[in-house]
């Protein structure tokens, strides 16, 4: 059996986890990810039948049973995976109840899955239905896309909007737009059942006042997705407070969409 510290899905996790803590998007222990793994590649690294312990998972995710996620760990910072994935990072499955998840490796210091668990896992269950590939979900607290919800209204349509006016890539890179929610409390099934319910047409979704949760086939596009947001966020923030003398028009932008072939909301566009 291979060592599991040399799998791709760890490297992964690793280096993408340094990437956000390196960008100032997981402070402290902010932020966390999910990623749906492939059993055969697993059962190349662990012994996918032996159950370390089990944890509960604080709702009933019946429609990701037998799947398996590599999930980063509450309380855990994300600077810290890279030297110690074993502690930071664990693998679980979810048992046949739905409420449990198996634990094949990792949170060797006794820890558990990040508190947002349930959010992540129903993100999950509502991607599959919209994109049968969707792997991954990953929550961040990217600086200016924060900062933005401070000073644009807080309405799907005009944060989308001006996000898609600051770079001439955005609305070939997320042209189903950005879901935006009100604020809500963390860590609860409530905020978790209404992220997914967005996850059925955005691959974005703004937490207000607290972050963004992005999904993707791969780490690389959920990634991505929230780092062309935030680059966006980050010229708005510099340009907000200046007259504006060019912006990108709404006949500009569908003829970008066009010329790539990407299926945008164009309700999203003549505000």
């Amino acid at each position: 059996m291979k060592d599991i510290m040399t799998a791709p899905f760890v490297e992964e996790m690793k280096k993408t986890a340094a990437n956000m803590y390196r960008l100032g998007w997981d402070e402290r222990n902010g932020g966390n990810i999910s990623y749906m793994l492939d059993e055969n590649e697993v059962a190349q690294y662990l012994d996918t039948s032996r159950v370390l312990r089990t944890i509960p998972t604080g709702f009933d995710a019946s429609a990701l049973t037998g799947r398996i996620f590599i999930v980063t760990g509450t309380g855990k910072y994300f600077k810290n995976v890279k030297d110690d994935p074993e502690t930071n990072l664990g693998i679980i499955r979810i048992a046949k109840d739905g409420t449990t998840a198996e634990l094949l490796w990792g949170y060797k210091d006794g820890g558990k899955f990040t508190s947002e668990l349930p959010a992540h896992l129903m993100s999950h269950i509502a991607r599959l239905k919209a994109d049968p590939l969707n792997r991954v979900v990953m929550h961040s607290h990217p600086t200016n896309t924060l900062a933005m919800n401070y000073v644009v209204e807080l309405d799907e349509k005009k944060f989308t909007h001006a996000l898609w006016e600051m770079c001439t890539e955005c609305i070939v890179v997320f042209p189903d737009g950005v879901g935006v929610l009100p604020w809500m409390l963390c860590g609860t099934n409530e905020i978790g059942e209404a992220t997914a319910e967005k996850m059925l047409q955005y691959r974005l979704v703004i937490w207000a006042l607290h972050g963004i949760y992005g999904a993707g086939r791969t780490m690389d596009e959920a990634f991505g997705l929230i780092e062309t947001v935030e680059k966006a966020a980050q010229i708005y923030m510099l340009t907000a407070h200046l007259p504006r003398l060019n912006t990108i028009k709404d006949e500009d932008m569908k003829t970008l969409a066009e010329a790539f072939g990407v299926e945008y909301r164009k309700d999203f566009l003549d505000l």
